[in-house]
């Protein structure tokens, strides 16, 4: 890192990347972000982001350290080059490392992966039973307005279930890797909630593989239903041990959670 002012630099200009600079003190930071095209973000207004779309490898090379805040896609596509830089990537979207191709090289180094917690909580106490060999089972549900979970690949009768639902239903159940492929923008605390249980006793690649399959994920389909809400349980040999987080909508998206941001900012400052 340099002595001045960290540089940072984020992988898209969202909505979690508007909502997290807003967050940082002023001369916190130095900020650009990469994106597919600068012209509609100017549009939108910069927020004291220099915008660039061209020349990633000279911008992650001039950079202190990157923010991933573009979607699983992104991290596949720009990730890999980042850690192989030897930059270290604050990764928000945690659901990449369900993808055994990209794990492998987003943890190959030398450039090292900082997890964002999104927006469930505990990864403290998860760590300390998971390192211990204290853990059992780890299940998450998560309850989500219906209307929010509607995705490009579902059908006609798909999308009306959930745009017409009246109560409460399960619409996934299933590991985590999975529910990541069908929900991308939706889980990616599922996957969070499996790197914090991974434990230790080998490398990160292997124990998150371990950790992925032992995780139980369940989403929910709630109509009219605001925030967002996480219930999680671990139990094992130290006791059963559960943690319920409800969590308002980010502004622009609403399949995002609103504090995302703030755990992105929280993990940023501590990597730096």
């Amino acid at each position: 890192m340099s002595d001045s002012v960290p540089r940072v630099l984020l992988l898209g200009f969202g909505a979690i990347g508007r909502q997290l600079v807003t967050l940082f003190d002023a001369s916190e930071f130095e900020v650009s972000a990469f994106v597919r095209d600068v012209t509609p973000h100017r549009e939108r207004g910069t927020l004291g982001v220099s915008l660039y779309d061209a020349n990633l490898e000279e911008l992650i090379e001039s950079h202190d350290i990157v923010v991933e805040c573009a979607g699983v896609s992104a991290v596949k596509e720009h990730g890999p080059a980042v850690i192989a830089s030897g930059k270290d990537l604050v990764l928000t979207s945690v659901g990449a490392l369900a993808d055994p191709d990209a794990r492998r090289s987003l943890l190959a180094g030398p450039g090292k992966v900082h997890v964002t917690s999104g927006a469930i909580g505990g990864f403290d106490l998860w760590a300390a039973l998971s390192e211990s060999k204290a853990v059992d089972t780890v299940k998450i549900r998560t309850t989500k307005n219906a209307e929010a979970l509607i995705q490009d690949w579902m059908n006609d009768n798909e999308r009306a279930e959930l745009e017409n639902a009246t109560e409460p239903f399960l619409l996934f159940g299933g590991r985590p890797s999975d529910a990541i492929a069908k929900f991308p923008g939706n889980v990616n605390v599922s996957i969070a909630l499996a790197w914090a249980t991974r434990g230790r006793g080998a490398s990160d690649d292997e124990l998150l593989r371990r950790s992925l399959e032992r995780v139980s994920v369940e989403l929910v389909a709630s109509p009219n239903l605001a925030d967002t809400r996480h219930d999680i349980e671990v139990s094992g040999s130290a006791g059963t041990f559960s943690l319920v987080s409800e969590s308002g909508p980010n502004p622009v998206n609403p399949k995002t959670s609103a504090i995302t941001a703030l755990s992105v900012a929280h993990t940023l400052r501590h990597a730096i």
